[in-house]
């Protein structure tokens, strides 16, 4: 009696992916297409998206201080609030709301295919690293296979269609290219990396988990999926919010140390380029940030080598995207993906000088 009374009260699958369509359609469009389309003529016409979030109009990031790390914290979270609040939203949906075999089949197996997979579908999201994560999360939760979340959440900045664009209008288009070639092989070689060191741990796809969720349903067909997602969701803030809160006020303090000295001192040799490829792998910044920082550090007399190596590691990971991600991988997949970002700055810094950006 119960089951049938569950069977004639349970939500439609299909209303349920309709309702995540429209949530991610509408939600991108709000909060990164339609504003992303109208900066990117600002870019043209003025050859600026802003000023530097690190420091402003100083030359310098201020003293490490208890209002230095508040004035960040609410710079950086009136940047991305909008965006961390879809990031969780789709994060939690994905995993009620979409059937997870869909998931499976798309980005479960270990092969290249489903790292090239996560890394388009990454392009339209355009999030920052921080708001990408909870989707990151919600997909390793239905199976995605490491690489092909890695492959999104790297792809949602290395290959953000809008940011290429103020890149091009703002740094210049050798800029663009040195970035879209190293993002190419960032996102979609530390994918494969990842997925070939998964294997004898996550079974491929024919094999392993859709044969081992045969039975158990879709998260789309429980009796109400939407009452899952905002317990999802609400799990889901409650979780990862606090600690990022607390790491991005600890970052927006210790400025002074990561970045102690910008100028024409900051030369090509390969300590500077070591030193802010790792400085720019821990810092956080929101969506499109890099651009105005290189910018401001070029105007101020840094040389082009950590510069570039700053344009290639802060957008794709940072201390408190990696603590929101913790718990979807193993300590070894983290640790590959934080030494590929490095070695990805040292070799941005390289090509800078040896072609003379």
């Amino acid at each position: 009696m119960t089951s049938s009374f569950k069977s004639r009260h349970r939500a439609s699958p299909a209303l349920a992916i309709a309702v995540f369509v429209a949530v991610a359609a509408i939600g991108l469009y709000y909060v990164k297409w339609s504003p992303y389309y109208h900066r990117a003529f600002t870019a043209a016409d003025t050859h600026s998206i802003g000023s530097s979030i690190l420091m402003g109009a100083e030359a310098q990031p201020p003293a490490a201080t208890l209002d230095a790390a508040l004035g960040y914290a609410l710079a950086y979270g009136k940047a991305i609030w909008q965006a961390m609040v879809l990031g969780l939203l789709l994060g939690s949906a994905v995993q009620a709301l979409l059937p997870r075999r869909w998931i499976i089949r798309a980005l479960g197996g270990t092969g290249l295919g489903s790292v090239v997979a996560g890394g388009l579908l990454s392009v339209p999201g355009m999030m920052c690293t921080c708001c990408a994560a909870p989707v990151v999360a919600g997909l390793r939760k239905c199976q995605a296979a490491p690489g092909s979340a890695v492959a999104f959440w790297l792809g949602n900045t290395m290959l953000n269609p809008a940011t290429l664009v103020f890149m091009g209008f703002v740094l210049g288009w050798n800029w663009v290219g040195l970035r879209l070639a190293l993002g190419i092989v960032l996102v979609f070689g530390v994918g494969w990396l990842l997925n070939r060191m998964s294997h004898g741990h996550e079974r491929a796809l024919d094999a392993g988990p859709l044969a081992a969720l045969q039975g158990q349903g879709d998260a789309a067909d429980e009796p109400n999926p939407f009452k899952r997602w905002a317990t999802l969701f609400a799990r889901m803030t409650l979780r990862l919010v606090p600690e990022y809160i607390v790491l991005v006020l600890l970052l927006g303090a210790a400025r002074a140390w990561l970045f102690p000295q910008i100028g024409p001192g900051v030369d090509n040799h390969v300590l500077w380029i070591l030193g802010l490829a790792v400085a720019g792998m821990l810092f956080v910044i929101p969506t499109a940030g890099e651009v105005p920082i290189v910018q401001a550090m070029l105007a101020l007399g840094m040389a082009a080598g950590p510069a570039a190596a700053l344009l290639m590691t802060l957008p794709p990971v940072s201390l408190p995207s990696l603590a929101m991600v913790a718990k979807s991988f193993r300590a070894r997949e983290l640790a590959v993906l934080v030494l590929a970002v490095i070695v990805a700055g040292l070799a941005a810094g390289g090509i800078a000088v040896g072609l003379g950006f």
